[in-house]
């Protein structure tokens, strides 16, 4: 398995060390979990605030990036690795960043490039999310973030076709968290919860954050499977 990632982290006016900084933590994250390898297809990040800010000298916002460009970068990583499957982000891009949906975007037309293989998409299910939503801003957990796009985030329950229990990697899960120091002590929208979350006991985490959803488009499967998320059910 390998993680082929759009952006190098870097938001706003910043380049040079603190890409490479981002780019040095997902490695250790991708460690954690057991990736053979990352990939970078060569954008800056976008970022999610009002603010588009220049492209950077050397490459441009992913965001800006022309869709097929993109996916032909990433179709060649996917031919030379003759893979079979693409885990991709939800039409919605999650929250809505506008780098995930570029994602979405890219991923579709690189599949299709590479010989139609299978894409499955990560997500989460809407309504427990709104309504998380609700008690994570009421405690600051989350700032900053728009309620009316939280409302049309992520996938709705009856359109997720696998869910997947991970909890026996929970330890790993955690690790991987953990590498992205810079997102986990820096002042981002999520952060706060991040350290919360990372001062859990592993067996909390693992219940918390114990399951993980997709859908596959195209699938009739409705119901989400517990187990193999190549297997839908």
């Amino acid at each position: 398995m390998i993680i082929a990632v759009a952006c190098d982290g870097v938001m706003g006016e910043a380049t040079g060390p603190e890409g490479a900084a981002r780019l040095n933590e997902l490695q250790s994250s991708a460690s954690a979990l057991g990736v053979a390898r990352v990939e970078h297809l060569g954008y800056a990040d976008s970022g999610a605030g009002p603010i588009l800010y220049p492209d950077p000298p050397d490459r441009a916002r992913f965001v800006r990036a022309d869709v097929d460009e993109a996916a032909i970068r990433l179709a060649d990583i996917l031919q030379r690795e003759d893979a079979d499957l693409l885990m991709s982000y939800d039409r919605a891009g999650g929250y809505g960043h506008p780098d995930h949906v570029r994602v979405h975007e890219v991923g579709q037309r690189a599949a299709s490039m590479a010989g139609g293989m299978r894409v499955v998409e990560a997500t989460l299910p809407r309504e427990p999310v709104v309504a998380m939503f609700k008690l994570t801003r009421l405690f600051r957990l989350t700032v900053r973030y728009d309620p009316e796009a939280i409302r049309g985030s992520f996938t709705p329950r009856t359109e997720i076709t696998h869910r997947v229990n991970v909890r026996r990697f929970a330890a790993q899960k955690r690790a991987a968290v953990a590498a992205h120091a810079s997102q986990v002590h820096g002042n981002g929208r999520n952060a706060r919860g991040i350290r919360l979350l990372l001062r859990l006991p592993t067996p909390v985490f693992g219940v918390l954050l114990g399951w993980e959803w997709f859908a596959e488009p195209g699938s009739t499967s409705r119901s989400g499977r517990q187990g193999d998320v190549l297997v839908p059910s």
